[in-house]
């Protein structure tokens, strides 16, 4: 029996907001295009969901809706880079992540042995340390499968999680209503309302041929599902690309002093982190993030193959010189390149155009046993 976990932050898009500005926590605010300009709403928080808005409402309804709400514009970047972070913490616990969008993702803990193996603990400390590292609320469901994960984590939203084990699954799935299940919209779940079908268990009254006669490919879809049958697999097609730790203080740093200060707690947390991620993975880079009062971000990295406290604070100093400002945030990290996926790509280019490799120069960075079929290449003009 499988242990999957769905993830899914809460108003994501609002939340960073809300975040980088606290002036905004308690009133209706939405992310999206102008009202003005024909603009689409893409999240708002729970303050504007109470007057009826929704993600993909013309902004200009909203504001009908609810006229104080406010509508800012999107910020991709800073959304990506919440988003990079999540994931980072998701690699820490397995490498079977299932991305579904910025903001959501499927992670498969089935063979994790932080805390026992634990899916429901595992899924509490992995949001308490989005809510301690990046400064948003996570929802989570956790379930045998992915259709009743992603059904469980928007069970107890925002910022709660459910559990649905596997003696349960039954019982949960018969009350269920049909348009929970994938695929059924609008449209669908008029047609099975036409046949007092409102319920997953009222599903159970017909076999899979029944479905499959009535509905086509869909049949078979809603007779799985109505018993809480899914075997699909997490599609994992993307591996980490970096790893940071980092801290907000309740009150700004006031000089380059204080920043230095905190550095070594920060390099620490880092350093051990970096212990849990496998050898697949090579250090390339080393990067310290800082967060001024006015809410400006700086970045600065540079090559490292480890964590160096040296290092870091060289970079934090030079970092701090760009505004001279108190700081709010502090973030440590290093960037991979992934040795599983370097090693591949390169075979794959190789095999696929030989000649195109075919130089005077012999081939470096790869394993020996590698190079050495690669000059065999280079000598043969052939593979």
């Amino acid at each position: 029996m499988r242990k999957i976990i769905h993830c899914d932050a809460d108003c994501f898009f609002a939340a960073i907001e809300m975040r980088d500005d606290p002036s905004l926590a308690h009133r209706p605010i939405a992310v999206g295009g102008s009202s003005d300009r024909r603009g689409v709403i893409s999240t708002c928080n729970y303050e504007a969901r109470r007057y009826g808005v929704h993600s993909a409402m013309p902004s200009s309804t909203a504001k009908r809706l609810c006229p104080d709400l406010l509508i800012l514009p999107t910020r991709m970047d800073a959304y990506r880079e919440a988003s990079a972070k999540m994931r980072d913490i998701f690699y820490e616990y397995t490498e079977l992540v299932e991305p579904l969008s910025l903001d959501e993702a499927f992670l498969d803990v089935s063979d994790a042995k932080i805390h026992r193996g634990s899916a429901t603990l595992i899924a509490q400390e992995i949001r308490q340390r989005i809510k301690d590292e990046i400064g948003i609320t996570v929802s989570a469901g956790i379930a045998p499968n992915k259709f009743l994960a992603k059904v469980a984590s928007d069970w107890n939203k925002p910022n709660g999680q459910f559990v649905i084990p596997p003696e349960k699954v039954q019982a949960f799935v018969a009350q269920l209503p049909v348009k929970k299940i994938y695929g059924v919209g609008k449209a669908m779940a008029a047609k099975l309302a036409e046949s007092n079908i409102f319920t997953c268990g009222d599903l159970h009254k017909f076999s899979i041929f029944e479905l499959s006669q009535r509905y086509g490919q869909m049949g078979s879809r809603l007779y799985k599902l109505s018993r809480g049958i899914d075997e699909r697999e997490l599609t994992v097609d993307r591996r980490r690309k970096s790893l940071s730790v980092e801290n907000t203080f309740s009150q700004d740093l006031p000089r380059l002093e204080n920043c230095l200060h905190e550095l070594p707690p920060l390099s620490q947390q880092l350093a051990i982190r970096l212990r849990r991620v496998d050898d697949d993975y090579k250090v390339v880079k080393l990067f310290v993030k800082l967060k001024f009062s006015d809410f400006s971000i700086t970045t600065i990295e540079r090559s490292a193959s480890a964590v160096s406290l040296m290092e870091l604070q060289s970079l934090c100093a030079e970092a701090y010189e760009r505004k001279n400002l108190p700081v709010r945030l502090i973030g440590v990290g290093v960037r991979f390149i992934d040795l599983r996926e370097s090693n591949a790509f390169f075979q794959l280019e190789l095999f696929n155009n030989t000649n195109q490799y075919l130089t005077e120069e012999p081939f470096y960075g790869l394993n020996d046993e590698l190079r050495n079929h690669n000059n065999r290449v280079f000598n043969t003009g052939m593979a």
